[in-house]
């Protein structure tokens, strides 16, 4: 995968790991790629003091068409919700001028003791409103 200088946008040629026998990308991938460019975008965050953890809650992949063996794609993460105790991520997956796929995950945070959903911190907060699509 290579990165661009923005957090959370990458672009991959597809795979022959990432294939089915007809040639097109399991359904599994998309997901699979989005989590990872939601991550490297995640690692430009504020550091926050007693910071949540973040699970996800909720994972839908939308297909408009399959992509295929060798084929270019562009995975681009937003911020899409932002709820008291949740995040939700839209990714958007591109070849050429064409949406191929849209992946969703939201995050709920939850307290590192007891795993009980607990509010985002407020510096989160602010800089994910910088994102928001």
């Amino acid at each position: 995968m290579s990165q661009s200088k923005r957090p959370g946008v990458t672009e991959i040629h597809v795979p022959f790991r990432d294939v089915d026998m007809t040639g097109q990308m399991f359904l599994a991938s998309y997901i699979s790629y989005a989590e990872s460019v939601i991550a490297s975008f995640w690692l430009a965050r504020p550091e926050v003091e007693d910071e949540p953890v973040y699970i996800a809650s909720k994972i839908t992949c939308v297909l408009h068409r399959p992509l295929h063996y060798d084929e270019p794609a562009l995975f681009t993460a937003a911020v899409d919700k932002i709820g008291v105790r949740s995040i939700g991520f839209i990714v958007s997956i591109d070849t050429g001028e064409e949406r191929a796929a849209e992946v969703e995950i939201i995050w709920q945070a939850r307290s590192g003791e007891d795993q009980q959903p607990v509010s985002l911190p407020e510096e989160t907060r602010d800089w994910l409103y910088g994102f928001l699509d």
